[in-house]
């Protein structure tokens, strides 16, 4: 994904997550049902965008974001990183997440 798109669809007025995977990473796979659940059961909420970190496209994401471990979920509302995590997480912890910031563009 060129890096302008990533900047375009990151400045939404709506929660974007962003998950930077890995096509080799166990954990990532792992993490593939929870976030196809997230996708649907957040859509009113949130959206869900994918970066293969693998990809030579992404690796100046890769970069920019400091990317070291994978999975790397973050949050992002106008540009503005919210929240980060790195590793696998709950269907319900992701939610709560999701919920917790739903109303930061109310302010």
């Amino acid at each position: 994904m060129r890096v302008s798109d990533f900047d375009n669809i990151i400045a939404a007025e709506r929660l974007i997550i962003v998950d930077f995977y890995a096509t080799w990473c166990g954990a990532c796979r792992a993490m593939d049902p929870t976030l196809d659940r997230i996708a649907l059961a957040m859509s009113d909420l949130a959206t869900l965008l994918r970066i293969d970190t693998t990809s030579a496209r992404s690796s100046e994401l890769v970069r920019r974001y400091n990317i070291v471990a994978v999975p790397t979920i973050m949050l992002f509302y106008r540009g503005d990183m919210l929240w980060r995590h790195s590793g696998i997480i709950s269907f319900e912890r992701l939610c709560s997440v999701i919920r917790r910031y739903q109303t930061v563009g109310a302010y």
